[in-house]
C-alpha cells in the first residue's frame, strides 16, 4: 500500500479517536463511570431566568499586573510610566494600554478586588481554573466541564468545549469527570481541525472499509456486549458523522475576510478569540483562549505594552462581534489571570508575584456593564472593599450560566465535589 495513503490512514484514525474522546468519552483503555448526583443544603438564591449558554474563558497565564490594566494607581509612586485614560463610563478609568476596551467599558464588569491564598504559578492555576487546592490524587473538574456535565452540549456535531492556546496542560480540563468532557484542544488557531477531511480514498471507498469492519467485528460485539465495547464501536460512527458535517466549518478560519481577522489580531491570541467567535456562533458550549507571558518580573514596562496591546486588540473586537450578532446576552465572557503582580516595582524593572490583589474581568451574560466592583488601598498592594475570593469569582460565572451551585457530585473515589467550592456568587454584579 502506497506510504502516503497509510500515513492518512493514520492521520484519520487520530483524528476519530481524538474526537471520540472530547465528543463520547470513549478510550482504547475504557471509561469511567458517571458520577452519581444528590440535592445540597441550598444557598437560597433564586433561580437564574435567563441564563447565559456559553461561556469564553480568555486566560492571562502568568499574572496579568492589575495597576497596568485595570486598577491603575495615576500619581502614585508605584504605577511606573503606564498612564490612565477615561472610558466611555464616567466613572471608569483604565491603563492607557487598552485603548480598545476603554471604549467598551460600558461592557464590563470589573472585579479590582480578587485575592487568592495560591502565589504559585501551578498552584494558582489550577485554583482559578477549578477553585479547589492542587492535589495528588485526584484531578478537579474546570467550569467547562461542569457547565457541559450540567448542561449537555448544545450542538451534537461539535466538542462541547474546546481549548485554544500553546500549554493544554493549563487549562480547566473535565477533570475526574468521564472523558467526555476534556476539551478538545486546538494548539494553532489557524490550522483548523487537523485530520478531518478525507485523503487518499473518496466516501464510496470508506463506506466499503467500515461496511467490511462491521462485519468483521460482529461476532466479537455480539460476545462482548458490553458498556466499552458499544461506546468504542459508537466511536467511529459518529467520528464519520462528524467528518461529514458541515459544522466543521466553524474551525476554518479562511472563512472570514481579511478585515475581520486584522481587527482581532494576526498573532495566535488574536486569532484564537476569532476562531472562539466562530465555535460561539455554531454552539460550542464552552472555548479557553489561552495568552502566556504575563510573568514579567524583568522589564515590564517593555513587555507589558506588547501584551496588553495584543490582549486589548482582540478582546475589543470579541465584544464587539459578540454584540453584532446577537450573542453576548447568552456568552460570559471571562477575562482572569492566577494572581496580579507586585505594586512595588522590583530592581529589574519588573513585578513580582503578588495574590494578595488583582483584577479579573466579566462580560456578557447578564453582567451589569460599566461597573467597578471591590477596591484596593492606595497603592494597589491590598484589597480593602468587597474582597472577591476564587471560588466567589468563580461561583458568580457558574451562576450567570444558571450551574446548580449546591448539587454534589461524585467523584470515583466517592467523594464529594460542587462546583465552586463554597463559593458564593456576587450578586451586584448582575444586571
Amino acid at each position: 500500500m502506497n506510504s502516503a495513503i497509510n500515513a492518512n490512514e493514520l492521520n484519520r484514525r487520530q483524528f476519530m479517536e481524538g474526537t471520540a474522546k472530547a465528543l463520547l468519552g470513549v478510550g482504547a483503555l475504557g471509561m469511567t463511570n458517571r458520577a452519581g448526583a444528590a440535592s445540597g443544603a441550598g444557598l437560597g438564591l433564586p433561580p437564574r431566568i435567563g441564563a447565559a449558554k456559553h461561556i469564553i474563558y480568555l486566560y492571562m497565564d502568568g499574572g496579568m499586573s492589575h495597576l497596568d490594566t485595570f486598577d491603575t494607581k495615576p500619581k502614585h509612586k508605584y504605577q511606573g510610566p503606564t498612564k490612565t485614560v477615561a472610558t466611555n463610563v464616567d466613572d471608569i478609568k483604565l491603563s492607557g494600554l487598552l485603548p480598545s476596551l476603554a471604549t467598551q467599558a460600558d461592557k464590563l464588569a470589573i472585579v479590582n478586588s480578587m485575592t487568592s491564598t495560591a502565589g504559585a504559578h501551578p498552584q494558582g492555576n489550577y485554583l482559578m481554573h477549578t477553585s479547589y487546592d492542587p492535589r495528588a490524587t485526584i484531578r478537579h473538574p474546570g467550569l467547562g466541564a461542569w457547565a457541559l456535565k450540567y448542561k449537555g452540549r448544545i450542538n451534537p456535531n461539535l466538542p462541547g468545549s474546546v481549548f485554544i492556546g500553546g500549554n493544554s496542560r493549563i487549562n480547566g480540563g473535565g477533570g475526574f469527570f468521564e472523558p467526555e468532557f476534556e476539551p478538545l484542544a486546538i494548539k494553532n488557531p489557524n490550522s483548523g481541525l487537523k485530520n478531518s477531511k478525507l485523503r487518499g480514498m473518496d466516501q464510496e471507498q470508506l463506506d466499503e472499509d467500515l461496511e467490511l469492519a462491521s462485519q468483521l467485528d460482529a461476532e466479537f460485539h455480539q460476545r462482548y456486549d458490553v458498556k466499552q465495547v458499544r461506546a468504542y464501536t459508537q466511536m467511529y460512527d459518529d467520528a464519520v458523522r462528524i467528518m461529514q458535517s458541515k459544522d466543521l466549518q466553524a474551525f476554518d478560519l479562511k472563512e472570514e475576510d481579511s478585515a475581520t481577522r486584522a481587527r482581532y489580531g494576526a498573532d495566535a491570541f488574536g486569532q484564537g478569540c476569532l476562531l472562539a467567535r466562530r465555535l460561539i456562533e455554531h454552539d460550542v458550549r464552552a472555548v479557553e483562549v489561552s495568552y502566556e507571558g504575563w510573568d514579567m518580573h524583568h522589564s515590564m514596562f517593555i513587555t507589558g505594552p506588547e501584551k496588553c496591546a495584543i490582549l486589548d486588540k482582540a478582546m475589543g473586537a470579541l465584544l464587539a462581534d459578540l454584540e453584532r450578532i446577537g450573542k453576548l446576552n447568552d456568552t460570559v465572557v471571562v477575562l482572569t489571570t492566577e494572581f496580579g503582580r507586585t505594586p512595588r516595582i522590583n530592581e529589574n524593572a519588573g513585578r513580582d508575584h503578588h495574590p494578595q490583589a488583582f483584577s479579573s474581568v466579566l462580560a456578557g451574560g447578564g453582567f451589569k456593564g460599566g461597573t467597578v466592583y471591590g477596591k484596593t488601598d492606595e497603592g494597589g498592594e491590598n484589597v480593602i472593599e468587597n474582597p472577591v475570593e476564587i471560588q466567589d469569582f468563580n461561583a458568580t460565572i457558574a451562576y450567570a450560566m444558571g450551574l446548580p451551585l449546591d448539587q454534589v457530585l461524585y467523584s470515583p473515589t466517592k467523594r464529594p465535589f460542587t462546583v465552586a467550592h463554597k463559593g458564593k456568587p456576587v450578586v451586584d454584579l448582575f444586571a
